[in-house]
């Protein structure tokens, strides 16, 4: 596409407004009891490319900032897009829904698609929830907007556009994955002009940081990860490490008093050479920056020992569950034998650990439930989260539990609690979904009020006065859901 005069072109890429701090980019979007909320990575993004390609744009984080329904649509009126990107998410879909008739109100003639899992998974659905919704990008959608600016803009067929679903009921097909990752903008730019860092926060980093991707796609075949099943897919493409540690260095360079980067790759260490040489490269250009990644259970000790001399502090692991059949249920393909080992590992490589655990999975009884809690307490992670299975559509998880019977709701509003807290909406053959929250309000109970650990945490802020700022802005929304259990029948936790 040639830039010529798009500027006159505006594109606003919007996080649409719902409850505050609804952290809608996370896997499992919800309002937090840690306070955590993600960064709209993908939205910034596909912000990045339609820049890059001449068009003018706006990024909105709504959630973030704020921001409610009239001052949004008022700053989308006052920039005058002619095309407006929104976020979706399944708990949201029908505020999201509801966002656009008011933007479609407000710029009758705009453009709007939807993007996001929710309607990747489901575009027909999505289209039919209101005439203000135009289209549907299906998958990862960084240039399909691109493209369709540039269709909008020169009046061509947008059927022409791969990766759109249309409210006719036709599409113009599926749009194959992005091969070079390094010719995508650096996603922190985009935050830079658009957003707020003091905004985003997540318990397993330094406070404040900035999240980023090296890498897009999983080779791994969870059945619940929402991710490759709806936007990246299971085939693993990485940024070279050039590039990785040119956007480090600016993060560094152009974000004042930022602590640390987060890698929100599906699985930064699914490529251990590559891992090593990221890690070398820092080491080698004196990056002196926190850095917190999601890892596997898998993760051997040479390679957590050059993480950690790069800065690597934590690692984020889903053990998931005590019980090896309950692994191999949901496709794992982690072995329980072996996450004693990787723990000693990390604990002798200097870095911490957020342990990960699930109830619910298929097959799921008292009894494994009990095995998963032993097995937490046995690894003792830094940090632990217990929730029973969260399911979205698109996911082998969804289509098992819904034909099994054991998807309680399919009124998608029910996936939070009036709150905006995860809900849970899954059964088992032999547990009810308020006997999985019980369990999880317990475990998360037994974990953290042991005095051993409630000492081990007070050595660390003393030992350690960076984990101070952290440790505190988590554990002031955490503690009272901690002390009280849940305040809502099927409340889950994060």
């Amino acid at each position: 596409m040639k830039k010529d005069d798009r500027s006159a072109f505006r594109v606003t890429f919007l996080n649409p407004p719902y409850i505050k701090k609804f952290s809608r980019p996370q896997r499992s979007p919800a309002v937090t009891k840690s306070g955590t909320l993600y960064y709209p990575m993908w939205l910034a993004y596909a912000a990045g490319v339609s820049e890059n390609a001449g068009f003018s744009i706006d990024l909105i984080d709504a959630p973030a900032a704020d921001l409610d329904v009239s001052a949004v649509t008022q700053r989308i009126r006052d920039f005058g897009p002619s095309l407006v990107v929104v976020d979706t998410s399944t708990p949201s879909i029908y505020n999201d829904a509801a966002v656009c008739d008011a933007l479609k109100f407000a710029l009758p003639a705009s453009f709007i698609v939807l993007v996001g899992t929710h309607v990747s998974a489901l575009p027909e659905p999505s289209l039919k929830l209101t005439t203000a919704i135009d289209a549907v990008a299906v998958g990862e959608y960084d240039y399909t907007i691109a493209e369709l600016a540039g269709a909008l803009y020169n009046k061509t067929p947008l059927a022409a556009v791969a990766g759109l679903c249309f409210k006719d009921g036709t599409n113009s097909g599926a749009r194959p994955p992005i091969e070079n990752l390094d010719e995508l903008p650096f996603v922190s730019r985009v935050y830079k002009r658009f957003l707020n860092m003091e905004n985003y926060f997540n318990p397993n980093a330094l406070f404040p940081m900035v999240t980023i991707t090296t890498s897009r796609g999983c080779p791994h075949e969870c059945t619940f990860c929402v991710y490759p099943q709806t936007l990246m897919g299971h085939k693993l493409r990485q940024r070279s490490v050039e590039n990785c540690l040119e956007e480090i260095e600016y993060i560094v360079s152009a974000f004042d008093g930022v602590k640390a980067v987060f890698f929100e790759d599906d699985t930064f260490t699914a490529n251990r050479k590559r891992c090593v040489e990221l890690s070398e490269g820092i080491i080698k250009r004196k990056i002196r920056i926190s850095w917190t990644a999601n890892a596997r259970a898998t993760l051997d000790f040479e390679t957590m020992k050059v993480m950690r001399r790069a800065g690597c502090r934590s690692l984020c692991v889903g053990f998931e569950s005590g019980s090896q059949e309950m692994l191999d249920n949901i496709k794992k393909r982690t072995v329980v034998q072996n996450m004693g080992k990787f723990m000693e590992d990390a604990r002798k490589a200097g870095i911490l650990v957020h342990g990960c655990f699930m109830v619910g999975l298929p097959g799921e009884t008292n009894k494994t439930m009990e095995m998963t809690l032993a097995l937490a307490k046995r690894l003792n992670p830094d940090t632990v989260q217990f929730y029973p299975m969260m399911i979205y559509p698109g996911t082998e998880a969804y289509d098992w539990y819904s034909e099994m019977g054991l998807l309680t709701t399919k009124d998608f509003s029910k996936w939070l609690t009036p709150a905006g807290l995860h809900n849970t909406v899954i059964k088992t053959q032999a547990l009810s979904a308020e006997a999985l929250v019980r369990f999880c309000d317990n475990a998360r109970r037994e974990f953290y009020l042991r005095p051993a650990y409630l000492l081990y945490k007070l050595r660390q802020v003393i030992i350690h006065p960076e984990e101070l700022e952290r440790t505190v802005k988590s554990a002031r929304t955490f503690v009272k859901y901690l002390l009280r259990g849940s305040d809502y029948r099927r409340e889950t936790h994060d």
